[in-house]
């Protein structure tokens, strides 16, 4: 089971796109400051994710959440979070 997820920033502008098998480990190394891309950003909160049953379907899933469109998804979602 591969979970793909959307974490944004508490502080900035800023959505992160990303696939992992243990999303509250994943999280944690996020809000940890453990990941290079995202560690100036933090902390997050989990704004979205999904499960995948194969890598693949992930990867395809990734991509969409991380195209124009998925983005603007995304950032509605985000924003219901207000």
């Amino acid at each position: 089971m591969i979970y793909v997820y959307a974490i944004s920033s508490k502080l900035h502008n800023y959505i992160y796109v990303g696939m992992t098998q243990n999303i509250d480990e994943r999280i944690k190394r996020h809000n940890d400051g453990r990941e290079r891309t995202t560690r100036f950003y933090k902390p997050f909160e989990l704004i979205y994710s999904e499960v995948c049953t194969t890598r693949v379907e992930a990867r395809v899933r990734e991509k969409y959440w991380k195209s124009g469109i998925g983005k603007e998804k995304l950032r509605k979602i985000k924003e219901s979070f207000n």
